[in-house]
């Protein structure tokens, strides 16, 4: 609240300037802070703001203030923000442009002054832009207070703008150890139980960093000391008496009446009403100090001297004289630039403004607005968008202000303010129909949409009521408003409906909008939507939406079902899209099919798909398309058993992205990482990796907080803490309360399961297991669905089964058994787990068959799960003790490597049951290893790095066959094998095909027989 007191002396506040005290002294130590001062309006907050910061200054700190404005909630986002990155602007200069990182055009969206977002490209599916603005804004206060203080105000936050509590939030959450304080002041008698404010405070309650208080009125000796130091000599106690019953303690109203009854302002009493109290002095002044007066309250915080001679009509020599009446009445004051005015407090203007009339008010804004379209540069050009828009809804000019709040919306989304630009297309809803025909056809085209067709018309077609719609749906799920997003798509889709269903495209693209919502708000898996697109577009010409909703289907179908339907789709997808020259359509397309046909078995020609992509955006400026490249390409590397490579992909994403995406999709790329290191055993690495990727801010990602915390459950009960690895299942559970994807509730249902069995509930556990086998485990999911099955024998074979009798088991040892035959086995692990669950099931029946487990042991050899290999070598010793003492020096042997692994590898539980063993046999756990086998002649093209797959077509290549031939050879695409012939080229590192056959010859990598 901007305001100078006329009090000159500071009086009291000595316990809450000792605690803002104690913040700065902390932030100079290193420790980041957030303070917010609450208090009734007049009690001081701002007066102490001020001391604040000039303590602060006074102990070398660099200050900036930042102030909102009550009409940002109709469409002035960060506004606060942007006014305090100015302030640090205008004093460090190169040094904040430095600290920007090379990421000035995004973070120009708050500070105009670093240069122009619209350099920026846009991706197509650009999800997290105000995201990733909000963790560029963090960075950059980091590395400016990383070696001096810097202290941030952002005052009457109870007016602020959506997008600005939500970005000083996500600073409260994520400023880390750096020299940074961040306060706001907001008015506590205004956040009545339904105001924005009042969640934004409740969250912030429960961050340790944060401290909040508010301030209470002065006592009748602080009234006393203020009255004191306004008034030329000492009240008497009748003087106090008086003005502390009225004021009952507010500073502000203290100075107004000591001013008012001082002055005899109002000796023959004063009312009651605060408004009339505060209007006692504006009345006194001339005709043209009140009419200036007027137009300040209207128009806004502040008001700069060349708007305020534009609007009021008055000759400057009168206009200057009635802004010295005002000022001298201590009604307004200068800005601190010497730009403008301002009222002395913000209470004076609410007052002035409330006492307009209709008529009045919506002249004033009418004048408003006709100025600054007659000189643009009356306001600043960050604020002038939303302030015409504001200007023309006031002044009830319905022609005027529909095009305005329209071009408002579009400065919104690119300043990445979705809830302001959400609100403003709402407005323009609701003036639609008020507005004049004429004014409806000369409205701009539609904005970005997410390919969303406008018609078969020219770009520049005004917006039409569809459009519209269009617009408020993709406005309303990226603001967080899913509900209001399924309501429009579903009126639009009716309003296409009674046109006569002669547009089927935007039809379809509704429908594809509509399942996304549908899935977000728990009503469905979003099928049946999509369904209704892909019917829409069927036998429709290419285009950048036929694409994108063929994207949508075969993105749904590898998500929750996989299968050769969605590898068709996604086909058909990439090449309508490249038809229709929509690149990014395209390469979204061509990594949901590499992910398919991975799925599908083909692995080697999934990750070459994929892995063609990665290399096509490493060098563009696509952070969404590459994170979801790398993404998903460690995936699958992870989902083959190549964990090695998965984290070497992970981690050059992770390098490559680094300041480009939202910490949310760094953090996917963090748990791709910390999944991998775990399935290879290396515990200590998941666990850091793991923690990394729950802490970087996942506001926005329930479900990745669900799946790191899925792993983190598996950790836990590698090493042995049950107790811990339960409640990571709990709360894992809830996160994925209403999520549906077997890629999610597999191995979900692993952990509940292994939970169960090693807190000894092994009814619950068969229950988890039948439940999974019931649900079924689809193209895609056997990473997870072969550790439940294997996990599930075994726990039906230490199950209290035996003593109890259980007359179900068989069956469900049956259930187990059919579900692996059925199970796809794409790549080398699953055979492994397929063996071990063999093994399993014997022991389950009780048969002792070292043979079963000898296979699986020198399955799991050859795969990078040690923990399962010692696991295996547990159980091939025990069956081999079981059959007799001939063969006790092998197990033995089989035992002490396995306890040698485990303890390496911190795998405690598995270590105590081995060691168990040992003892109860009597062995030693250090018997010497066997004699190793004779080495078979080492393969050459084991040196070369080429997979299964790309020998499979070197081969080919020097029997001279085409990339046709090849194709059709290994049941592959052409294109597919295109991109295994340039990977062997740079693998061989030679230039043709006829010098990659040479070398195959001559290092004869193939035999006449193969």
């Amino acid at each position: 609240m901007q305001t100078q007191s006329l009090s000159p002396v500071f009086i009291g506040r000595h316990a809450e300037l000792a605690r803002l005290a104690s913040v700065l002294g902390s932030a100079d130590a290193g420790e980041s802070q957030a303070v917010l001062i609450g208090g009734e309006a007049g009690v001081g907050k701002t007066r102490l703001t001020e001391e604040f910061l000039a303590a602060a200054r006074a102990a070398g700190a660099v200050t900036a203030l930042g102030s909102c404005v009550e009409i940002g909630a109709e469409g002035l986002p960060f506004t606060p923000v942007s006014a305090a990155l100015r302030d640090l602007y205008r004093t460090l200069g190169p040094e904040l442009t430095a600290a920007a990182g090379g990421q000035q055009a995004e973070l120009a969206r708050l500070l105009p002054e670093l240069g122009s977002p619209d350099g920026v490209p846009r991706e197509a599916h650009d999800e997290d832009g105000r995201a990733r603005l909000f963790e560029l804004t963090t960075r950059l206060l980091e590395r400016l207070g990383a070696d001096r203080t810097i202290v941030v105000v952002v005052e009457d936050l109870h007016w602020a703008d959506r997008s600005t509590r939500e970005l000083l939030a996500y600073l409260f959450r994520s400023l880390q150890r750096c020299r940074v304080v961040v306060a706001a002041t907001y008015r506590s008698d205004d956040i009545h139980r339904r105001h924005p404010l009042r969640p934004f405070l409740a969250e912030t309650d429960r961050l340790r960093r944060v401290e909040r208080f508010e301030l209470s009125r002065f006592s009748r000796d602080e009234v006393r000391s203020q009255l004191g130091s306004i008034l030329p000599e000492q009240p008497d106690e009748a003087f106090v008496d008086q003005v502390f019953a009225r004021s009952d303690g507010n500073p502000f109203f203290v100075e107004e009446l000591a001013c008012t009854l001082s002055s005899g302002c109002a000796s023959s009493g004063l009312s009651d009403s605060l408004r009339d109290l505060l209007l006692v002095r504006v009345e006194a002044l001339s005709e043209d100090a009140q009419r200036v007066a007027k137009f300040v309250a209207e128009g806004g915080s502040t008001v700069a001297y060349p708007l305020l001679a534009a609007v009021t009509g008055l000759p400057e020599d009168d206009l200057l004289d009635a802004l010295r009446t005002a000022v001298g009445a201590n009604l307004l004051l200068p800005t601190d630039s010497g730009e403008g005015y301002r009222f002395r407090h913000s209470l004076v203007r609410e007052a002035v403004g409330d006492d307009l009339l209709p008529g009045e008010r919506s002249r004033i804004n009418r004048r408003y607005a006709q100025a600054v379209e007659a000189d643009p540069t009356l306001v600043p050009a960050d604020e002038r968008a939303a302030r015409l828009a504001n200007y023309w809804y006031a002044a009830h000019d319905t022609g005027r202000a529909l095009p305005a709040v329209l071009s408002a919306a579009v400065v919104a989304r690119r300043r990445h303010a979705y809830a302001e630009q959400y609100r403003l297309l709402e407005r323009a809803l609701e003036l639609w129909d008020d507005a004049p025909a004429d004014v409806r056809a000369g409205l701009r085209p539609a904005d970005y949409t997410d390919a969303y067709p406008p018609c078969d018309c020219p770009e520049d077609t005004p917006l039409d009521l569809v459009d519209l719609l269009a617009e408020i749906t993709v406005a309303a799920r990226l603001s967080g408003e899913q509900e209001r997003s399924y309501a429009m798509a579903k009126r639009a889709l009716r309003l296409l409906e009674r046109s006569g269903g002669q547009d089927p495209l935007r039809a379809a693209w509704f429908w594809a909008q509509r399942s996304r919502s549908t899935e977000s708000l728990g009503r469905g898996d979003g099928w049946e939507e999509l369904s209704r697109a892909r019917e829409l577009v069927r036998g429709l010409p290419p285009s950048a939406t036929h694409a994108e909703v063929l994207v949508r289907i075969a993105g749904w179908i590898m998500v929750h079902k996989s299968g050769a339907e969605g590898a068709a789709i996604a086909r058909q997808a990439a090449e309508l899209a490249r038809i229709a020259d929509a690149p990014d359509t395209e390469l979204h397309a061509r990594i949901t099919l590499g992910l398919l046909q991975a799925d599908a078995g083909d692995i080697d020609g999934g990750v070459a798909l994929v892995d063609d992509v990665r290399r096509q955006v490493a060098d563009r400026h696509a952070p969404q398309l590459a994170s979801r490249t790398y993404g998903n390409l460690s995936s699958v590397l992870e989902g083959a058993g190549r964990s090695s490579e998965a984290v070497r992909v992970s981690r050059e994403g992770q390098q490559l992205l680094a300041g480009q995406v939202a910490n949310a999709t760094h953090s996917w790329l963090l748990a791709n990482e910390g999944e991998s290191l775990l399935m290879q055993g290396r515990f200590e690495e998941a666990a850091v990796t793991l923690v990394a990727a729950r802490t970087a801010r996942i506001a926005e990602g329930p479900l990745l907080c669900a799946g790191v915390e899925t792993f983190q459950g598996y950790l836990a009960l590698a090493v042995g803490d049950t107790g811990t690895a339960a409640k990571f299942y709990a709360s894992s559970s809830e996160g994925f309360r209403f999520d549906t994807q077997p890629q999610h509730q597999i191995p979900l249902r692993g952990l509940g399961l292994r939970v169960a069995v090693a807190q000894g509930r092994y009814e619950d556990a068969r229950r988890m297991l039948l439940a999974a086998i019931d649900a079924g485990f689809p193209n895609g999911t056997a990473r997870y669905a072969w550790p439940l099955l294997a996990a599930g024998a075994a726990a039906e074979a230490d199950g209290p089964w035996p003593l109890t009798g259980d007359p179900a088991r068989g069956q469900v040892l049956e259930r187990i058994r059919t579900a692996a035959r059925e199970t796809p086995r794409p790549a080398p692990v699953h055979e492994a787990y397929a063996l071990l669950v063999d093994a399993e099931l014997a022991r389950a029946e009780g048969r002792h068959e070292p043979e079963l487990w000898a296979a699986a042991e020198a399955a799991f050899e050859k795969e990078e799960r040690p923990v399962e290999l010692a696991a295996v070598r547990y159980r091939h010793g025990e069956a081999l003790l079981a059959r007799g003492a001939d063969a006790r020096a092998a197990a033995g042997c089989l035992l002490s490597r396995a306890h040698a692994a485990a303890v390496e590898l911190g795998a405690k539980p598995l270590a105590a049951e081995v060691a168990a063993l040992a003892q109860r046999a009597r062995l030693p756990l250090d018997a010497p290893p066997p004699e190793p086998a004779p080495a078979e002649p080492a393969d050459p093209a084991d040196s070369l790095g080429l997979t299964a797959r790309e020998r499979d077509v070197l081969r080919l290549v020097a029997d001279g066959r085409t990339n046709r031939q090849i194709a059709e050879e290994l049941f592959i695409s052409p294109k597919t094998a295109s991109v295994h012939v340039s990977n062997i080229l740079a693998k061989l590192a030679v230039a043709t095909r006829g010098e990659a056959a040479a070398l195959s010859h001559r290092l004869h990598l193939f035999t006449p027989a193969s």
